[in-house]
């Protein structure tokens, strides 16, 4: 199949393809946050047989810019021992990043803001940034409990980090390269397929990183009241609420792009094919936090140091040997062997390893 692909320097000029791919990633970013607002709220409403937003506008629809409305018009206070600067960097430092990530996600062929050769590499770096402006906010409150909510994002940031880095080492090497148009190009099948093992590890390391259910203990609001932004009101609570929901909507699309094909299927147009895998994505997320209760901190880190990182390593290990050893052999065998190794080490490992259930680890 041809692929549609945009010029590089799309609609024409240096600035130009600049100026506009700068605003779709606002528009992109801001508007599909808006929508991903309002329908966690009513997939979870609908889950948990309720009826959740249905007042404000159609079927509840602006129900995320009335919650706006409140937020801009709430009183900002700071602690008056806190340190007032940090205070209000913290929350800039951490949304600034979730939007520059978006400038190396492709949403069609040639549709990106910049094709960097080192895509994935500028994504792992960038990512970890917003994690020191959550650390700012604890530190800057003044508050036992907020300090302690960011130490949690730093400890699983530290250690979530590692099998993540490891799951996308699979994926260039299948690929061949670090760009994420590249990538999605070389995905004649998709490579949750062939890295099927790399993907549940990357999407759950994912998870603990961007502060998802169940691995949201930064603001356990049964432990640490509301953790790092429990001093935090109005305006610049809402950027940390922004911030979080962007991170969501940036590891479906890094997702998508490292897994599910990126922009790439048949017939509808590619930036609708890529805007329904990162709408899939989400979804999966809105399930899991539905479903799926709270874990404690030790069951956190022992999942992360006990669980993923050593599975993380035979991933990346039988990845390499299968493109030394097997290179002539059809992918759709290879997507067939690495299912089954996937069920196996899964089932082996939560056989063999305790995570802390039932019991408080050290």
């Amino acid at each position: 199949m041809a692929m549609q692909m945009l010029p590089p320097d799309w609609p024409g000029g240096f600035w130009a393809h600049w100026a506009v791919f700068v605003v779709i990633i606002f528009v992109f970013v801001l508007g599909v946050m808006m929508v991903a607002l309002w329908f966690e709220r009513r997939a979870m409403a609908i889950m948990q047989a309720r009826l959740g937003p249905n007042r404000t506008g159609p079927f509840g629809l602006l129900q995320p810019v009335a919650d706006a409305i409140k937020l801009l018009l709430k009183e900002d206070i700071v602690p008056a021992k806190g340190d007032k600067l940090v205070h209000w960097l913290a929350p800039v430092v951490v949304v600034a990043p979730v939007l520059m990530l978006f400038a190396v996600v492709p949403f069609q062929g040639g549709a990106i803001l910049a094709d960097l050769n080192i895509g994935i590499l500028y994504i792992v770096a960038i990512s970890s940034v917003a994690t020191v402006g959550i650390f700012m906010a604890g530190w800057a409150s003044n508050n036992k409990y907020s300090l302690l909510g960011a130490m949690r994002l730093v400890a699983s940031v530290v250690s979530y980090e590692i099998p993540v880095v490891l799951s996308i080492i699979g994926v260039v090497l299948l690929a061949g390269s670090l760009s994420m148009q590249q990538i999605v190009l070389a995905q004649d099948i998709p490579f949750i397929l062939l890295q099927p093992l790399g993907f549940l590890l990357f999407f759950i390391g994912a998870l603990a990183e961007i502060n998802r259910a169940p691995f949201d203990l930064m603001e356990a609001d049964s432990e640490i009241v509301a953790g790092f932004h429990t001093e935090y009101s109005g305006i610049k609570w809402s950027l940390f609420f922004l911030g979080e929901y962007g991170e969501a909507l940036a590891v479906s699309a890094i997702v998508t792009t490292l897994f599910l094909g990126g922009w790439r299927g048949p017939v509808l147009p590619p930036w609708l094919w890529f805007l329904a895998k990162v709408g899939l994505v989400f979804f999966v997320m809105v399930w899991i936090r539905t479903t799926v209760p709270r874990v404690r901190i030790d069951q956190l880190m022992a999942l992360a140091w006990k669980f993923l990182f050593p599975l993380a390593l035979l991933n990346l290990l039988i990845t390499a040997v299968e493109i030394l050893v097997w290179p002539a052999v059809s992918p759709w065998v290879m997507v067939a062997v690495n299912i089954a190794i996937m069920f196996f080490l899964v089932l082996l490992w939560s056989k063999l390893f305790k995570l802390g259930w039932g019991r408080v680890e050290v």
